[in-house]
Order: structure tokens, then C-alpha cells, then sequence
């Protein structure tokens, strides 16, 4: 493949965002139905994603919209395939002020590129899932640009994992199941620890990706 280039992006002045590329199948969900990879046949989902909309009116409205969504062939603007357009992908945060920012900043529109969204746009282990979904698309669909795209002020920059246990605690998690969790080898200073400084974050996540044991020569 030809060579696999890396760049790194750290400060997004903005407050939006990205959907990236929504595949059918994501964009298209309902209580009952979910449109193919084509966007064109119903298959019927699991029993648990109906019952969702029982037990939140959030979630029983997005999935009313859904049905509309559906049924008036809405999706079929955004019918794409699995391999990205523009053969990218971008590791990127979580953060509701990049829901649309992102795409619109970087100028991508849907199918362009693989987004992968997580808390402060980290690739915090070698072998986590981010990592994983960069290897799947690299080595599956085609993947030669990888971008990491950080954000000022961002939510897990100064996370502590004291605050957090502190927050589990308030919101009905047991001491026992915290104990468990550090018995089970889980250190949640570590696990659960901002990244302080957001460029040397995405250098860091960068560095990792780029050195990668199992990541096809550049």
C-alpha cells in the first residue's frame, strides 16, 4: 500500500464538531427496523434496542424520529459505502461542541473518512479499541491518512481518578464494586487520569500510532 501518513491536529478553536462518516445502518435504527449497509431492506433488532425506548424520553423520541426517518427514505442521501472516500481516518473527542464542528472544520461530508470519537481524543493503550479501529481500517478499508484532532478546554484534561471514584459513588456505585474493580487490577489514578497538556497529548497519541508494533510499514 502506499506509504501511511500521519498528521496531527491539536487545537480546534471552535465549539462543534463532527459526525464523520454515518454508515446507514447507524443513521438509520428504529424501535423495530434497521435500514442495510445499502440503506435499502428493514432487518428487525434485538429486543433490548426496542426496550430502550421505555425506559427514557429521550431515547423514545430519537427513536420516534427514527421510524419517520425511515419511512420517508431520508437516509437515502447519505448512502455510502464502508471504505472512506478520502481513504482517512480521525481520532478525535467525544465532545458535543465537535458534533458538527469537526466535519465542517476539516471540510469532510459523509463517506469521506472513519471517525473514531473517544474522551479526549487519546489512544491511551497499544491494544484498546481505538487502536483496534485504526488496525481494522488500515488492514481492512483502506486507510492510509490517520489524523488525531484534539480541543481546547476539553472535559478529560484534568480528570482525576479520586473525583471520579467520588462521582461513581454519588451516582449508586457501591464500595464493594469499586474494590472489586481494584482487585481485578484496574488503577483508577491511571485509567482514569486527565492528560494535562492537549498537545502533548495528541503528540503522545500520535507517537503511539506511528510506532505501533503491528501497524503496516509507512
Amino acid at each position: 500500500m502506499d506509504s501511511l501518513r500521519y498528521h496531527e491536529e491539536s487545537e480546534k478553536r471552535a465549539k462543534g464538531g463532527t459526525m464523520g462518516k454515518s454508515e446507514a445502518e447507524t443513521t438509520t435504527k428504529t424501535g423495530t427496523s434497521v435500514a442495510d449497509g445499502n440503506g435499502t431492506n428493514e432487518l428487525p433488532l434485538p429486543d433490548s434496542v426496542a426496550a430502550l425506548s421505555g425506559s427514557s424520553p429521550t431515547v423514545a423520541g430519537i427513536l420516534a424520529h427514527n421510524r419517520a426517518f425511515v419511512a420517508g427514505g431520508e437516509y437515502e442521501r447519505y448512502e455510502t459505502d464502508k471504505y472512506p472516500d478520502k481513504k482517512l481516518a480521525v481520532v478525535s473527542c467525544m465532545d458535543t461542541r465537535l458534533t458538527e464542528l469537526l466535519a465542517a472544520a476539516l471540510g469532510l461530508k459523509n463517506g469521506d473518512a472513519k471517525i473514531i470519537k473517544v474522551a479526549g481524543a487519546e489512544v491511551a493503550h497499544p491494544f484498546g479499541s481505538v487502536m483496534r479501529s485504526l488496525l481494522i481500517a488500515v488492514c481492512e478499508l483502506g486507510v492510509e491518512d490517520i489524523m488525531v484532532v484534539a480541543h481546547t478546554n476539553c472535559g478529560a484534561q484534568h480528570m482525576s481518578g479520586a473525583d471520579m471514584i467520588e462521582n461513581m459513588r454519588r451516582l449508586g456505585v457501591s464500595d464493594a464494586r469499586i474494590e472489586f474493580a481494584r482487585h481485578c487490577g484496574i488503577d483508577f489514578d491511571r485509567w482514569l487520569a486527565g492528560f494535562g497538556d492537549t498537545e502533548e497529548s495528541v503528540r503522545k497519541s500520535v507517537d503511539l500510532i506511528r510506532n505501533h508494533p503491528v501497524m503496516p510499514p509507512r
